[in-house]
């Protein structure tokens, strides 16, 4: 099943269970980065925890299909963005060339989506 064709109860469980999973791993992420230090770990702990409101948000309050597709964009772009910083403290390399860039872009696509979504007319 494609984003696009996913219903919005299942996109509503992914975003609350992202949510929640962002949510304990920011708050993980934080104490590591106090205990252990490491560049990119508080970074990648205050991505997470900034975007997990948004996750609960949207899968608890629901949304249109642009704000639905908008957020799971977001999802996609905090995995590639934070496991590309979290690889390189821990593992020492990238996840993958390109993996922070391309998900700092999907981080931007997903909010200028969601801010899009303001723009449309909703159906009856």
């Amino acid at each position: 099943m494609s984003i696009a064709e996913s219903t919005p109860a299942s996109s509503a469980r992914i975003l609350v269970f992202a949510g929640g999973l962002c949510g304990a791993a920011g708050v993980a992420l934080s104490a590591a980065s106090a205990h252990l230090g490491g560049a990119f770990v508080g970074t990648a702990a205050s991505f997470l925890l900034m975007h997990a409101p948004v996750f609960l948000a949207v899968g608890l309050a629901g949304g249109n299909r642009i704000v639905r597709i908008g957020s799971l964009a977001l999802l996609v772009g905090l995995v590639l963005f934070c496991g590309d910083l979290l690889a390189r403290d821990f593992m020492g390399s990238r996840l993958f060339p390109m993996s922070a860039p391309i998900g700092g872009s999907l981080l931007i696509a997903g909010w200028l989506a969601i801010a899009s979504s303001a723009l449309v007319r909703q159906r009856p």
